[in-house]
């Protein structure tokens, strides 16, 4: 079972490629505002984190997701579900 902290950086990790130089990213860090990620683009990264963590993420978590923290957290309960 993934951690909240683990699940960061894994999810940072995935971001990386989308921020911009001298860019931290952070559980603060807004996926639209600050990473000018689309919907492709946010796909991309939930397949790659399902793969890093080996979980099963249902697009229905999208909803309350705006930040890096938000995307963990709700990860972070899935991972607890199991």
């Amino acid at each position: 079972m993934a951690g909240y902290e683990e699940i960061v950086a894994e999810i940072r990790d995935g971001l990386a490629p989308f921020a911009k130089e001298g860019q931290t990213v952070h559980e603060g860090t807004r996926l639209v505002e600050d990473l000018g990620l689309d919907s492709l683009k946010v796909m991309d990264l939930l397949l790659e984190v399902e793969d890093r963590i080996d979980l099963s993420i249902p697009l229905n978590i999208l909803a309350d997701v705006q930040t890096v923290g938000d995307l963990a957290q709700e990860l972070e309960k899935l991972t607890q579900e199991q």
